[in-house]
């Protein structure tokens, strides 16, 4: 049997609060919910629960919410082993709200995922590690940045470096956005994104949501930047769009009812990379993402309970 391959998560590991009051699937909520999240921990859930070995590398406090993120992730495939602990700082906090049925984020700091600090033992996990996903709100902080950007240099070249935009303003920077790039060999972002980091990186865009118009700049982007590989756009509801030097594939999405989306893309980021590291054509890669995506937008929370037989019709889709 294969041996699993080594799957890195650096960045935030957070809880989010959910309000009480009304969902986007219309069904209410007594009272407020915390549910784990963070997007680096939501993309090494999913990619531990299609089984890699997937370590998650971030920063709790010496708290409650710490202890209880720990223990939930222990349940979940998930490697705990690397995580540190900070005495001053508390473990992260996000509180949601929905406006039309969307979420909208409170990212609470300083928090402790504010403070990674590169540890040889960090070091040592990526010089052997098959991929590493890394996202633009984890470096919001100086040293979270330095940390996040050395490790990622650090990984072997065949590992698959994987850039999660994740643009919440006020955290939008322009010189993260170059950096991370030109780290990574593929990147992943929404439609809503992709004209934001074009113009970020000083090229001129589109507005428009189209095929066309989101091709045109996932090229822009390929042709500035020699070490990217793959460009990966999600649509929402639309499905989503991959972009090589050589090709590309448009998947429609699927229908379903939204518990709500948090959480979504990140399933998407990892069934993409564990697909990729798998060989998997365009074609494929697309299928995942939207099926795993699909199913945590259908559930509610970004790390939803998996039972087997769901875990494995899901699998036999996408082979098929």
């Amino acid at each position: 049997m294969e041996a699993p391959h080594l799957v890195l998560g650096i960045g935030e590991l957070l809880w989010d609060i959910l309000p009480a009051g009304p969902r986007p699937n219309g069904a209410p909520a007594a009272e407020p919910v915390a549910l784990l999240g963070g997007a680096s921990a939501n993309f090494t859930a999913m990619a531990g629960r299609l089984g890699n070995h997937a370590v998650i590398l971030s920063r709790i406090g010496r708290d409650d919410l710490g202890r209880r993120a720990i223990q939930q992730l222990d349940g979940m495939s998930v490697d705990t082993s690397l995580v540190e602990i900070d005495p001053a700082h508390a473990t992260g906090r996000v509180t949601v709200e929905f406006v039309n049925d969307e979420p909208r984020y409170t990212i609470h700091e300083p928090a402790a995922w504010d403070f990674l600090s590169l540890s040889d033992e960090w070091v040592r996990l990526a010089e052997r590690a098959d991929a590493i996903c890394f996202g633009s709100l984890a470096q919001r902080s100086t040293q979270s940045r330095q940390t996040i950007q050395t490790l990622a240099a650090e990984t072997p070249s065949r590992c698959i470096r994987v850039f999660d935009v994740n643009l919440r303003p006020p955290y939008v920077s322009g010189e993260i956005v170059q950096e991370s790039l030109e780290l990574a060999s593929v990147v992943k972002m929404n439609q809503a994104e992709l004209p934001q980091v074009l113009a970020l990186l000083g090229f001129e865009s589109s507005e428009s949501s189209g095929g066309d118009a989101l091709r045109q700049g996932a090229k822009r982007l390929l042709r500035s930047l020699p070490g990217l590989r793959l460009v990966a756009i999600t649509r929402g509801a639309q499905g989503s769009l991959l972009v090589s030097n050589d090709e590309w594939d448009e998947h429609p999405g699927f229908a379903l009812t939204v518990a709500d989306s948090i959480g979504a893309g990140d399933a998407f980021t990892a069934a993409l990379t564990h697909y990729l590291l798998r060989g998997a054509p365009l074609r494929r890669l697309n299928e995942a993402g939207n099926r795993w995506g699909a199913w945590v937008a259908s559930q509610s929370g970004a790390m939803p309970a998996l039972p087997g037989e769901v875990r494995d019709a899901i699998a036999a889709a996408i082979e098929q």
